[in-house]
């Protein structure tokens, strides 16, 4: 953390350390789904392992000044990430080693002795260097395999054997076995086609053609997923990194807190707005979990929300934190590249859901707040808000770069991303010789400092904290790329199976039979397999692979029962649902992490937070049938999206999406101002449904879609009023009884 941060006036304060072991566990959970499991204590080989992070970041940044060949960048950028990925990430976990290390060490005694989070096997070595050897084969190889492209020689096949296998099992130890067993079955079924049921059955594909494609070409591992990482997704996750180092994840923190801490439910609010302001900038719900969680989780505790509630806050905040532009969780590159669409229109399109979805969720919280009874912190335990607003202001500026280049001036992603890391750079070298220097001056002026002081040393220790900030966030953001990295790669290779095998139409007829053709259980089955497909596997392969298999069936199934349904908001539709899988149970990681700060049960603490997510889960179905949300207008003959540029029409969309979602929530939730009986909560949905998508229901009355939506608002703002005279009429929110 950096030195200047918000001093607390209470021990117990917003930033006070939860217990050592939470966070110690929470950050072991980070460490070995995000950066590694692996710190060594051989000097060489943690110095190996800087080394290459370093030089990944280097590369990445001189790519960005120097662009090269794409398909040689992306040889050298998944080279360092599988290389990564064998050094940072163990084999097996400690306390449950395969059979052949229990072999192992009843001849070798004192194999059994060494943890594998503190040295790096031999064995790691050599995969180390094949699997990274298998990558730079494009670029050693390079003007012969252009030469020879479409006819792979024997050397060609077994370096692309090589690295399939060994790209598995990167993802195997940096993402869990749901990626690697997935690409597994594909690259199976490229095999074993002709010996499948008929629906799925072709003809089979032989080896030299599947090498060929995955290998050789840019429609497989060196495909646009991997494309997108190197091109885009690296900048972004290094500046968030160097961001995070340099003070700003904190800063946020800390801004949520005292701007939201005194109002009821204060900590859990607050950890909503940290959450999405961490969000604008990460790619990882499990990362923003642990970043924000490890402060906000344990004050909601101590203000009165259960352990797994409290946990659950964190997590539905977290994991929506994906949501946000300009990052979201870095598919809105891949989104764009898949699509075809300009950056900024993906943006465009997911800007309104995601403040929709977070408003709504600060609509939650204060619910259960007002359930539970919770009241406010004392203003005195908290930072005063302009004074911490105005201490760490600076770290808006990289931020504002960052948007005004992107959204303002229409620069590339590279650029923006580029000069905002720059602007970065010098904040994070002169910020602390100025703190240092101002501090020294108001300690002379106290009298608490001699005017022989060494000024200059205390300057030069600051300038050199600096320089070593910059170069651990340039060490941390290579580590945090090594899983999306390799998820990028492994999920090419699925995309390259369902090209080179056509299973888009074949799964296009097997959902329209499971469905029968109803568009509804067809986005039921869409939404499901999402959520299944994304359990333990990070968003954006699961995006990569929905993208590629459902998101055309969404399409192609919608048009052939009359509605146009736009192709982004088909790829939004189950990229949402994609992200829902970080809380879903079983296997929700976000929700192993925050119950591990909260200690609270995983299980329970994933129900909740999946509970809080429906309001989310509902806006996929929503905006795929009222494309206003998206701000599209509609779909031209050619294909083009019409966009929304009535100003006015946008703002009533927002305010009606808003009070309908809060409508939802509370229907959901039984409560809006006091309890609520069961007719209440019919009417609730009655009115979040019709304000939606008035569409569906302006046939039957006598209002068009607009009058069924100031309708719609205008019954959801009665019965608030209604409530709250109830409330100072009886003095009570209980529930009470109908009376008809």
């Amino acid at each position: 953390m950096a030195e200047h941060e918000t001093p607390r006036r209470d021990p117990a304060g917003p930033a006070s350390e939860p217990a050592s072991g939470l966070k110690q566990a929470a950050e072991d959970l980070v460490a070995m789904v995000e950066a590694g499991a692996r710190e060594p204590s051989n000097f060489f080989a943690s110095g190996v392992i800087t080394l290459l992070c370093l030089c990944w970041s280097g590369y990445q940044l001189f790519l960005a000044y120097q662009p090269i060949d794409s398909h040689i960048a992306r040889a050298w950028h998944l080279a360092f990430a599988v290389c990564l990925a064998f050094l940072a990430y163990p084999a097996y976990k400690q306390h449950s080693p395969p059979m052949w290390v229990n072999w192992t060490q009843k001849v070798l005694p004192n194999f059994a002795r060494r943890s594998i989070r503190t040295y790096i096997p031999y064995y790691d070595m050599v995969l180390a260097v094949l699997a990274s050897a298998g990558a730079l084969y494009i670029w050693w190889d390079y003007d012969q395999l252009i030469n020879r492209q479409g006819l792979p020689n024997q050397m060609d096949i077994w370096m692309g054997i090589i690295l399939i296998v060994l790209l598995l099992e990167a993802a195997r130890r940096s993402l869990g076995p749901a990626l690697t067993i997935l690409g597994a079955i594909f690259m199976a079924y490229t095999i074993l086609g002709p010996y499948l049921p008929e629906v799925l059955r072709h003809r089979g594909v032989p080896l030299d053609f599947i090498i060929s494609d995955m290998y050789l070409t840019t429609t497989g591992i060196f495909g646009v997923p991997l494309g997108v990482s190197t091109d885009f997704v690296f900048l972004f996750v290094l500046f968030g990194a160097l961001l995070d180092r340099a003070g700003g994840g904190k800063y946020f923190i800390d801004v949520a807190f005292s701007a939201l801490g005194t109002y009821r439910g204060g900590p859990a609010k607050a950890a909503v707005l940290a959450s999405g302001l961490t969000g604008l900038v990460s790619g990882s719900s499990i990362a923003n979990t642990v970043t924000t969680g490890t402060f906000t989780i344990p004050l909601m505790k101590k203000v009165g929300f259960p352990a797994y509630k409290a946990a659950a806050v964190e997590v539905a905040a977290s994991t929506n934190g994906q949501l946000m532009p300009p990052v979201m969780g870095a598919a809105a590159f891949i989104m764009a590249e898949i699509i075809g669409i300009p950056y900024l229109d993906v943006v465009r399109a997911a800007f309104l859901p995601a403040i929709i979805s977070y408003l709504a969720l600060f609509w939650v919280v204060h619910i259960e707040a007002m359930k539970m009874g919770i009241k406010a912190i004392p203003r005195d335990q908290l930072p005063r808000f302009g004074h911490t607003l105005v201490r760490g202001c600076h770290f808006i500026l990289p931020l504002a770069v960052l948007i005004y280049f992107l959204v303002v001036l229409r620069r590339s992603p590279v650029t923006s991303a580029l000069l905002a890391i720059e602007s970065l750079t010098v904040i994070m070298l002169v910020q602390r010789p100025i703190i240092a220097y101002l501090t020294m001056l108001a300690h002379r002026r106290a009298g608490t400092l001699s005017e022989d002081a060494d000024m200059p040393g205390f300057l030069a220790k600051a300038a050199w904290q600096g320089v070593l900030d910059i170069w651990n966030g340039l060490i941390m953001g290579a580590r945090n790329m090594i899983s999306v990295g390799v998820a990028t790669a492994t999920a090419g290779i699925i995309v390259g199976v369902v090209t080179i095998t056509g299973l888009v139409g074949r799964f296009i007829t097997l959902i329209d039979t499971i469905s029968m053709g109803n568009v509804g259980l067809m986005l039921l089955f869409t939404a499901v397999t999402s959520l299944i497909l994304g359990m333990g596997m990070p968003t954006t392969a699961n995006y990569i692979i929905m993208a590629t298999l459902t998101a055309p069936v969404i399409v192609q199934l919608g048009a052939d029962a009359g509605l146009v349904f736009p192709l982004i908001a088909a790829h939004l539709f189950v990229f949402y649902f994609g992200i829902l899988a970080d809380d879903t149970p079983p296997v929700g990681l976000a929700a192993y992490a925050a119950a591990a700060i909260a200690r609270s049960d995983p299980i329970k603490t994933g129900v909740q937070g999946f509970s809080y997510d429906l309001r989310t889960a509902i806006l996929p179905f929503i905006f795929l049938f009222n494309t206003d949300l998206l701000m599209i207008a509609g779909v031209a003959d050619n294909g083009d999206i019409i966009w929304l540029n009535d100003y006015l029409h946008i703002a009533w969309i927002a305010i009606a999406g808003i009070l309908s979602m809060f409508a939802f929530a509370s229907a959901l939730q039984g409560w809006l101002v006091k309890a609520c009986n069961w007719v209440e909560r019919l009417a609730l949905l009655a009115i979040s449904a019709t304000t939606f998508r008035p569409g569906a229901f302006a046939p039957y009355l006598p209002f068009d879609r607009l009058g069924m939506q100031i309708l719609g608002v205008c019954c959801f703002i009665l019965m608030v009023a209604w409530q709250m005279a109830y409330v100072r009429r009886t003095g009570s929110r209980d529930r009470h009884k109908l009376k008809l």
